[in-house]
């Protein structure tokens, strides 16, 4: 049975409220007493329920974070950085990965709302946001991740996916090519729409290209390799000159199919690029260009915001940070 700080006063011949100053305000309590109550506390083998002593006050040490794919090492990377802020104020990050489902994602929702955690980061799958809103409603400060906020009482950080999209295909009409396809899905997800708005935004603007759509169901290279197997099959002269990948899970799984059996030469007859510049995207069998975001930061970014507003409530201005994308150039589009 577990030990309570009841047995330990009764141990210690002291009242629960002096167990409790030993343990919160030591400073209070005369040191004769505190060295009695901590001797006792290692004879009994005393565990602070630490998660209880949060709840009762309000709020616990943990902040929330739901992100679409914990197997994208991009996300790994913004969760690396939101758990460096958050220990700089003693808190804890607890990760929840929605896997692109809107069901996992609401019952990550409601456990960090059971759990009373400080605050909740997401990367939200679709604009409609109830349950974040009732969160708010409750005063729980909510930040969005890896997307702009398109209802500004939000704070959000995120990398502008328009000009990254741009970049990416801007880059591929420099290098002379004109038939693009866009590798990506589901486009309910806004930073897919947004990577795809740029690319139209590019071939508009570019006279002799084309882009064609391949919408994926999700963004891994399992889909990548279905994608790029599909435009392999093809007829050299039916084939599009470049692919511009919505991310770089997708660009390599395109990169294993084209390359496979040596049947399409990448970049010579197929440029491809991805997007996140994910460590893995340097180290491919053909190095991928890519669109770089500053996933670590994006992280940091995100839990200073959230603790500036969990701090000052209402009087705390929401705030959107928009980080600029980077291009940048690997052998896979010749670079």
């Amino acid at each position: 049975m577990a030990v309570s700080v009841r047995d330990v006063a009764a141990a210690a011949s002291v009242s629960v409220g002096t167990v409790s100053n030993v343990l919160n305000r030591p400073d209070k309590v005369a040191p004769a007493t505190v060295e009695r109550v901590i001797a006792a506390i290692a004879e009994l083998g005393f565990v602070r329920n630490d998660a209880a002593r949060q709840l009762r006050a309000g709020r616990s040490r943990s902040i929330g974070l739901v992100v679409l794919d914990v197997r994208n090492p991009f996300f790994t990377d913004v969760a690396r950085g939101a758990e460096d802020r958050a220990a700089e104020d003693g808190m804890t990050i607890l990760l929840g990965n929605s896997d692109e489902n809107a069901d996992r994602e609401g019952s990550y929702l409601d456990l960090f709302e059971e759990q009373r955690v400080h605050g909740v980061l997401i990367s939200p799958l679709a604009d409609d946001l109830p349950r974040l809103a009732r969160l708010r409603a409750r005063g729980t400060p909510v930040v969005l991740v890896d997307r702009e906020a398109a209802d500004r009482s939000y704070s959000s950080v995120a990398v502008d996916d328009v000009v990254g999209g741009e970049l990416a295909v801007r880059h591929l009409a420099e290098t002379g090519r004109r038939r693009i396809a866009f590798v990506g899905g589901p486009s309910s997800i806004r930073q897919v729409a947004d990577r795809l708005e740029g690319a139209r935004r590019a071939v508009a603007a570019t006279p002799g290209m084309t882009l064609e759509v391949i919408e994926t169901d999700s963004l891994t290279v399992l889909q990548g390799r279905a994608a790029g197997e599909a435009i392999r099959e093809r007829r050299p002269a039916e084939r599009p000159d470049a692919v511009f990948a919505a991310n770089d899970l997708l660009a390599m799984g395109v990169l294993q199919a084209l390359m496979m059996q040596g049947s399409v030469r990448v970049p010579d007859e197929v440029a491809l690029i991805g997007y996140d510049d994910i460590d893995f995207a340097s180290a491919a069998v053909v190095p991928l260009s890519s669109i770089r975001q500053p996933a670590s930061l994006i992280g940091y970014t995100a839990v200073d915001l959230l603790l500036k507003e969990a701090e000052r409530g209402e009087e705390f201005e929401r705030q959107q940070v928009v980080f600029q994308p980077e291009l940048v150039v690997r052998a896979s589009t010749g670079g």
